[in-house]
């Protein structure tokens, strides 16, 4: 297996130092490592990441979207810009790698190039976008969608539990809220897009390959079923004569998981949160509200999902004599990598010798909302035991280096490849 210790021995030192030094950036109050967007340890951080770029040669800036950007100048700076990177928050009791490595690694990759003496012809600008990972407005990838402009005015009047906006914490933040999609780097044409991340899945670590090609990035659609019943005593009333919204909540809770296993090709299904308005250990429930989330890059399937669930669900409730009703949200559709950087990245692998396989992407990330500016693609590692989103998450120092190697290579192939431009979307 290729690594990149034979290459540069000092990389190792440097991706272990970087991902440790950021590790400490963490809310002590919460478990693992929690470092949420518009957190007191996030804005901390991101000084580190602005160091971190400097440090590796980069000439560092702040966006309107608050994305911190490092960019190495090519020898033809109006040609149009490579990107690479990824983001360093986490979701709550996280882990140390979701995202980070594919910061640390485009800044080493960056560092790499400019120590060797190879200069792109093209700008390759390192990205750590803000707030990738959902949080308390329930809006992910928000750096990333600014940079589209994809972020709306509806999405700045979410609010959190506490009656806070995003507008309002976008502010408290630093940031103008009306300037956030004003990303004049995003606004100019963008020669190709590579994200170095982390599975989050067992998949190459079973096959034990230190390398995949993202094919595709999942579609999400998730919706909230309110169950309306009855209230009535939970001692009086016989069973026959119920109106019991958790039951038919619960028959909707393993719908939703018959869906996911029925899934013909890569799709999962899963329930979230149930919440019954009533806290009385004595009251038959009346009102039950249900989370959950579909989650497939096969269109088709997907496509389906809506009408099959709210039809399965509608008729077991009606069955106990409750009323449903839906809210359904798209976050985001099925998004095809671009099959010109899919190669280029296999053509790099092949030649460093590096094992690999295409593999698709159970997870949402900023390239979603990136490939509609350029053509787009992932370059995966191993994690450990597939385990993402908590504090045992682990991506080993080698197989981090190793898709750093990749990384690298690519973006040199990147710089004079010829690339189509075609929807990300199916």
């Amino acid at each position: 297996m290729t690594t990149l210790s034979s290459h540069d021995p000092g990389a190792h030192e440097r991706l272990d130092a970087g991902i440790t030094e950021l590790a400490a950036y963490r809310d002590p109050e919460r478990h693992g490592w929690t470092r949420e967007v518009f957190s007191t340890p996030y804005r901390e951080s991101r000084q580190w990441t602005a160091a971190r770029m400097r440090d590796a040669g980069l000439e560092v800036f702040t966006d309107p979207a608050g994305n911190i950007i490092g960019r190495l100048e090519g020898t033809n700076p109006s040609a149009p810009a490579l990107v690479t990177g990824s983001h360093t928050d986490t979701v709550d009791g996280g882990g140390r790698f979701d995202g980070i490595v594919g910061v640390v690694g485009a800044i080493e990759a960056a560092r790499q190039l400019r120590e060797s003496g190879t200069q792109l012809s093209r700008d390759l600008l390192v990205v750590d976008f803000l707030g990738e990972e959902s949080n308390v407005f329930g809006l992910s990838c928000l750096g990333s969608r600014a940079a589209a402009r994809e972020l709306t005015a509806a999405d700045l009047d979410r609010q959190d539990y506490r009656g806070v906006s995003l507008g309002q914490a976008y502010a408290d933040f630093g940031l103008d809220p009306t300037s956030l999609t004003d990303v004049q780097w995003a606004r100019k044409p963008l020669h190709a897009f590579l994200e170095l991340h982390i599975e989050q899945g067992p998949t190459l670590e079973q096959r034990q390959l230190p390398l995949g090609i993202v094919t595709a990035i999942t579609g999400i659609e998730r919706f909230i079923a309110t169950f309306s019943g009855s209230a009535d005593h939970a001692g009086t009333t016989s069973m026959t004569d119920r109106q019991d919204a958790m039951i038919a909540a619960a028959e909707a809770v393993l719908a939703v998981r018959r869906e996911g296993c029925g899934a013909p090709n890569h799709g999962v299904a899963t329930t979230t949160r149930v919440e019954s308005e009533s806290r009385s250990p004595n009251v038959v429930p009346s009102l039950v509200r249900m989370m959950s989330e579909v989650r497939s890059v096969d269109t088709d399937w997907l496509g389906g999902v809506k009408g099959r669930l709210t039809s399965e669900i509608l008729v077991k409730a009606g069955d106990y004599g409750v009323d449903v009703g839906f809210d359904w949200s798209t976050d985001n559709e099925v998004v095809q990598a671009s099959p010109g950087v899919q190669d280029v990245v296999a053509s790099a692998a092949d030649i460093l010798g590096i094992p690999w396989m295409p593999i698709p992407s159970g997870a949402t990330h900023d390239a979603v909302h990136m490939a509609s500016l350029a053509p787009m693609g992932m370059i995966f590692i191993p994690s450990k035991a597939g385990k993402s989103h908590c504090p045992e998450e682990w991506s080993d120092t080698r197989d981090i280096a190793t898709g750093v190697t990749a990384l690298v290579s690519t973006l040199k192939a990147l710089d004079s490849a010829e690339l189509s431009r075609t929807t990300a979307t199916s």
